[in-house]
């Protein structure tokens, strides 16, 4: 049986980091739905469709690579899909701390679906989505923190 891996986040935008997760999740699992989130109570620099976009394009050659956009619970969306696993990136030891009590509120509300967490490697350790945007926004080096296809992108939206 294939394995559907949901790994779900803003990516606003996506990150080298966020890359290397993906690619390694693609080995791993037969599908991975790249689930953006589209939330109310965050502003976002991209909409959804162009973050989801940035996804699609950085990896249209892996097939087993999906991308959605959902606005809702994860898990809700898991299981409309028969997804269940969500898969959560850790950083730093806060980024362990949230999600853990992110995958235990899941649990209690879903008991199906198990959360997975993946390290980050250490190269990419330091990278956010919230740091690239600062230091784009001050002008500073993005190379190696962001895909190519994003930069300009970038750009662009902060000259606006």
């Amino acid at each position: 049986m294939s394995q559907i891996a949901v790994y779900p986040g803003s990516f606003d935008p996506i990150t080298s980091g966020h890359v290397d997760i993906i690619h390694r999740l693609s080995d791993m699992f037969g599908e991975v739905i790249v689930l953006v989130a589209q939330s109310g109570d965050k502003t976002y620099m991209f909409s959804a469709e162009e973050r989801a976009e940035f996804v699609r394009k950085q990896f249209s050659h892996k097939k087993n690579v999906k991308v959605d956009i959902f606005q809702g619970l994860t898990v809700d969306y898991m299981k409309a899909k028969g997804a269940k696993i969500i898969v959560r990136g850790l950083r730093a030891v806060a980024d362990f701390e949230y999600e853990g009590t992110l995958a235990n509120i899941n649990k209690k509300i879903a008991p199906e679906i198990e959360t997975f967490m993946i390290f980050s490697k250490p190269e990419y350790y330091f990278i956010s989505s919230r740091g690239v945007k600062e230091l784009a926004k001050n002008g500073g080096n993005l190379s190696g923190l962001v895909p190519d296809i994003v930069m300009p992108e970038l750009v662009k939206k902060l000259k606006k």
